[in-house]
């Protein structure tokens, strides 16, 4: 398939995505469960892929992703807080210290650059270290941060252990799923790129990487940074469908999910992490809900062992299943892609050709 019928395709694939969902907001009701894992899921999809960059493409094991989500979450909220409203958000530190506002979208990128100065600070020490070490180090950052971003000292600024609020959120589920969008097609470019193939050849082998003259220090930071400042937006675009934003929701197993996600999906698969972010979200948030029901009745018999919080339970049974059969994840390490689709069904229809013709000349 040539390029330009290719390009074509594509555009085609996302406009139906984007008409499809335009229908649902105008046929479903807004408090439709579908909505949560349509724009919970666009977030996390984001989110995962960007963790994939450095997981899955560059071989760095980080679990410092909550801690960067947490930065550009903060950072958004802050920037887009109406000047009017910020004496009764930050009421135990008179009003804050800023008293301005930016639009959206630069708070958003604002956020990004912010988690995207802090992954370039910490990993100047941080990225000498390597596998287990890397991850605890990371994870420990993620955990410094978040009990900073709670002091009082800092309490003008972040208003301390207290909500941040009033900020811009979204309620059609088309922006989440544009943002995200883009930012997942600029990091695809990316992993298609020159430095996508360096960062490929560090996973592989770091010894033959930089005897081909690849700077490991400089590839490694550059996909940290990367990783960290599209983590940063998914952070903005939690906080505008949260409405509110703490401190304390960006623990580390916030981490342990995404990773989770990036596992199931397949390391190295950006289409993988996309599919397993939506149903990861589907299964935690939907359809295993009922499991919470004590009182759940199948015709005249009740259901046994069924409590609040059992749908977890169950839940990680299903991922545990999951990970033994399928131990490189829902798509291992291929993409899904139009083009592979017609190669598909190419070949299907070029199998019943040549056994009908085989069956003829018998």
């Amino acid at each position: 398939m040539s390029t330009k019928k290719k390009t074509a395709w594509n555009a085609g694939l996302i406009a139906a995505l984007l008409i499809l969902l335009f229908l649902l907001e105008q046929t479903l009701p807004s408090s439709s469960m579908l909505f949560t894992v349509l724009k919970k899921g666009a977030i996390y999809a984001l989110v995962a892929v960007s963790m994939n960059l450095l997981n899955g493409f560059t071989g760095l094991f980080s679990l410092g992703q909550a801690g960067f989500m947490l930065l550009g979450a903060y950072t958004y909220a802050i920037l887009t807080i109406p000047v009017e409203s910020r004496n009764s958000v930050y009421q135990y530190f008179d009003g804050g210290i800023i008293q301005f506002t930016l639009p959206v979208p630069i708070a958003l990128i604002a956020g990004g650059l912010l988690a995207a100065v802090f992954a370039y600070l910490i990993g100047l020490p941080v990225l000498r270290l390597k596998s287990d070490y890397l991850a605890i180090a990371t994870l420990g950052f993620a955990e410094i941060i978040r009990a900073v971003f709670q002091w009082d000292k800092l309490g003008p600024i972040t208003n301390g252990s207290n909500l941040l609020r009033n900020f811009p959120s979204f309620r059609s589920v088309i922006f989440p799923f544009v943002v995200s969008g883009i930012c997942i097609a600029l990091i695809v470019m990316l992993i298609n790129s020159t430095y996508g193939r360096a960062f490929k050849a560090i996973r592989d082998d770091e010894i033959a990487a930089e005897a081909m003259g690849i700077n490991l220090a400089h590839h490694k930071r550059l996909a940290f940074v990367i990783s960290s400042f599209f983590a940063g937006i998914s952070g903005g675009l939690l906080a505008m469908y949260q409405t509110t934003i703490q401190a304390s929701m960006f623990k580390s197993a916030m981490t342990y999910e995404i990773l989770l996600i990036v596992v199931i999906g397949g390391i190295g698969s950006v289409t993988g992490s996309c599919i397993s972010s939506f149903l990861f979200i589907a299964c935690s948030e939907w359809w295993l809900r009922f499991l919470d029901n004590e009182n759940l009745y199948i015709g005249g018999f009740h259901v046994p062992l069924l409590r609040p919080g059992f749908r977890k339970v169950v839940f990680a049974i299903v991922i545990m299943a999951v990970v033994l059969f399928y131990r490189q994840g829902i798509m291992g390490t291929k993409e899904f892609s139009v083009e592979g689709i017609f190669n598909f069904f190419k070949r299907k229809s070029g199998g019943k050709k040549e056994k009908k013709g085989g069956t003829s000349h018998e």
